[in-house]
Order: C-alpha cells, then sequence, then structure tokens
C-alpha cells in the first residue's frame, strides 16, 4: 500500500518545549487513520507541519511524496482540512464563508455540482448560512469547516478534533460522510480524543504520547497489549481454579469472570468446554482501554495532584 503521509524521527521545538520529539507515522492510501493522544501530546503540532503550517525542526517528512514546507500550496489542493480550534470571518455569512474556502480549493461559485453538494450538506447538518459569522456557536463554526471541508472533493482529509461541538446526531452525519469519501478512495487522517468514536471509523490507529507515536496498527493487532474479559454463568468461582491462563479470577452477579491475554484465548477454550459452561461471553479490549494502558499512570498521577491540593486547599480554609 502506498504512503500518503509518511513521517521518521519528526521534531519540532518550540525553544526548550519539545512539541514533537521523534514522532514516525505512516498513513496508506485509502486508509481511515486514527490519531489518539490527549492534549499537549503533540497531534495538533504534527498536523500543522504536515499542512506545511509549521516547520520541523528535525526528521523528514512527506505527503504524497513531497514536502509540505516547500509545496504547500500545490498540495493545499489536494487536501481538505479541519484545524482544531475553528474561527470563522465576523463579518460573512456562512455561506460567504464556505464558498470562498471552496474557491481557495479550485470550486467554482456556480458550478451546479458544487452547489448542490454544498446545499445537499447544509440540509444534513441543519446549518443556516445566512447568520454572519460572529453569530455562531462553537458547534456551528464546526458545522461550517465540516461543510467546507466535504462540499469540495480532496486525495486527503486532515481532520483535527472534527467532532468537537457537535451533537450525537451530528457527530452521525460526520461518520456518513467520512464514509462516503471513503468509498470514493480518499484517505483521512482523524486526531480525536473520542475514543469511541475513532474504534467505529478507523482502519488502523496511532497512539500518540509525548511527541512520539508508542503504539501503532489495527484495532486487531493492538488487542494484544491488554487483556480480553472471559464470564460465564455459575454459582460460585471454583470451575475458575481449572482454566489455565486465567487471571483476575472472580465471582459476582451470577457469573464467574477472569480476564486473559489476548494472544491466549485459545489456550483457555479446552478448559471451558471441558467444564460445559453457559451463558458464554468472550469480550475483547476495548480501544479506550488500550488508550489507558498508556496514560493510566498520567491520569493517577494527575487525580493524586489533585486530591493533594484539595487537601492543602481544605486545610488553608
Amino acid at each position: 500500500m502506498a504512503s500518503v503521509i509518511s513521517a521518521r524521527n519528526l521534531a519540532k521545538h518550540y525553544g526548550r518545549v519539545r512539541a514533537l520529539d521523534g514522532l514516525d507515522l505512516d498513513v496508506g492510501e485509502g486508509q481511515i487513520h486514527g490519531f489518539l493522544g490527549p492534549n499537549g501530546a503533540g497531534k495538533s503540532t504534527t498536523i500543522r507541519v504536515l499542512l506545511g503550517l509549521a516547520r520541523a525542526t528535525s526528521g523528514t517528512v512527506e505527503v504524497f511524496g513531497t514536502d509540505p514546507w516547500r509545496e504547500a500550496a500545490a498540495l493545499h489542493g489536494r487536501i481538505a482540512s479541519i484545524p482544531g480550534d475553528v474561527s470563522v470571518w465576523p463579518n460573512l455569512s456562512g455561506g460567504e464563508t464556505i464558498d470562498f474556502v471552496s474557491r481557495l480549493r479550485g470550486a467554482r461559485r456556480h458550478d451546479r455540482g458544487y452547489l448542490l453538494e454544498r446545499e445537499r450538506l447544509m440540509e444534513a447538518f441543519l446549518f443556516d448560512p445566512h447568520k454572519k459569522g460572529r453569530a455562531y456557536s462553537k458547534g456551528n463554526r464546526q458545522k461550517l469547516a465540516l461543510i467546507a471541508a466535504f462540499a469540495v472533493p480532496a486525495e486527503l482529509y486532515v481532520l483535527d478534533e472534527p467532532t468537537s461541538g457537535l451533537d450525537p446526531l451530528m457527530a452521525m452525519v460526520f461518520q456518513h460522510e467520512i464514509a462516503r469519501v471513503r468509498e470514493g478512495g480518499a484517505t483521512v487522517l482523524l486526531s480525536s480524543h473520542i475514543l469511541s468514536e475513532v474504534e467505529q471509523l478507523c482502519d488502523v490507529v496511532s497512539i500518540v504520547r509525548a511527541g512520539k507515536v508508542v503504539e501503532s496498527g489495527t484495532l486487531t493487532d493492538l488487542r494484544h497489549l491488554t487483556r480480553t474479559e472471559v464470564s460465564f454463568a455459575a454459582t460460585d468461582a471454583s470451575p475458575l481454579g481449572s482454566i489455565p491462563d486465567a487471571h483476575d479470577a472472580r465471582f459476582d452477579h451470577g457469573r464467574a469472570r477472569f480476564t486473559v491475554d489476548s494472544d491466549r484465548v485459545s489456550s483457555v477454550l479446552p478448559a471451558l468446554t471441558a467444564l460445559r459452561v453457559e451463558g458464554l461471553r468472550i469480550e475483547p479490549p476495548s480501544l479506550e482501554e488500550m488508550f489507558l494502558r498508556h496514560y493510566g499512570d498520567d491520569i493517577a498521577a494527575a487525580d493524586q495532584d489533585g486530591t493533594v491540593r484539595e487537601r492543602r486547599e481544605a486545610a488553608t480554609r
């Protein structure tokens, strides 16, 4: 599979701050590639470098085989993007803004195909194009950016938190549009912190931590990183002692439960067959669990810091 995006040992420093610190990323043609990480992990900085809006300190990066810093103008004719924080011109209406951005990407204002597509998207996203930019809420600014991105066909969509501020219904419309452009052969780099969205949409996931990609692969590839939960109907926990490779064995609510390393699930099946278990459930790890594997310590530390802070504040009252 040809690479649309390729980054090797990519670094971006702002003074002493290392926003990117040796990041490697490959996005194949036709993929929907999830780009995961909390605020400050380096996702938005990576996107700025890929779009030619920031120059890498070191390393190499190519988009469609060319340097985005040197060939930004040409590349933007092939790319649709949504920034992490959408701003609009306050005195232009939403429709005027969409038309202006679309013309920058090659659309003709009176082209019938473009006009029909724009109208379809505005109806799908329940967007009023007549209001001035200053009157739009965050959700409506996000809708405007999505309509502008999807109204003109692109080979690559680079989307930074595209559903931020959208309600669940509009998020479903977004997912439909992603499926549509994928059917047309487009590639998508989707940066998001909404794990369920990434799990539902993406073929490949890259997890970013401290400016580096710490894990990358399909969800199937990554499921070995954490354990699968197995449970079955039982009256107590006694059957669990005969199951090899079982961890965290327990009994609750009429079910015996345990976890097993995801690449060892097949090893427990003979034992379960011998026990003639009923109501068997095997639940593979979710993307959230895989994500927490890398950030659980950070979250625990943040929670601890918060607890200590609260205690200090209470002591001074």
